[in-house]
């Protein structure tokens, strides 16, 4: 090889690795704006039971940019739909929220496509005990509880609108879950 072909090959060998931390880093930014977005879905459905459709696209977006750096794009979207229809399915029969069913078709774009399953037991794990948490509280926190006064610091209006809810023996926030599967399918990566 001549010495202007070595310096050429060379050259391109260096871009290319730069524009591989380049991607690298854009990949672990979109994971962690995901992450981000996760414990947000997982706070607001705290406190009002509800996954906002915007958190859920943004999720959505950052797996999909993930996804395209990764060049797993088409797998991942055909993992993802098919998640999406069995927690729709899930859905139908009543069994799961629809905010729910849209966040986990998102987080289902931002992990791996490999690691999809692992999502799943995960979320279901992190369910299960979310569950047996609440039934734990519904057994301890009585039916009718009467409040005087007003509290006036937050987290003491969420505890007490938490309590009234487990009175009531009203849903549990599943995206809680979703989220703390999500996380811990990320963090086992």
């Amino acid at each position: 090889m001549a010495p202007c072909e070595l310096s050429v090959v060379l050259e391109w060998d260096r871009r290319k690795i730069i524009s591989a931390d380049g991607l690298t880093i854009l990949h672990n930014v979109a994971v962690t704006c995901g992450v981000i977005l996760l414990v947000a879905a997982a706070l607001h459905d705290v406190a009002a039971r509800t996954v906002p459709n915007c958190i859920c696209g943004l999720v959505a977006v950052a797996g999909f940019v993930a996804r395209l750096i990764d060049r797993n794009l088409p797998v991942s979207i055909a993992v993802a739909l098919t998640l999406f229809v069995l927690s729709a399915l899930c859905w139908r029969r009543g069994w799961m929220g629809g905010g729910d069913v849209k966040l986990l078709g998102a987080v289902a774009l931002l992990v791996p496509p490999a690691s999809v399953a692992i999502l799943v037991v995960d979320v279901a794990l992190a369910g299960g005990i979310l569950a047996v948490t609440y039934l734990a509280l519904y057994a301890i926190v009585p039916r009718r509880t009467v409040y005087r006064a007003k509290p006036r610091s937050v987290p003491a209006r969420a505890l007490r609108v938490e309590r009234w809810r487990i009175s009531r023996r009203g849903p549990i926030p599943y995206a809680s879950a979703i989220a703390a599967g999500a996380l811990f399918c990320l963090w086992g990566e």
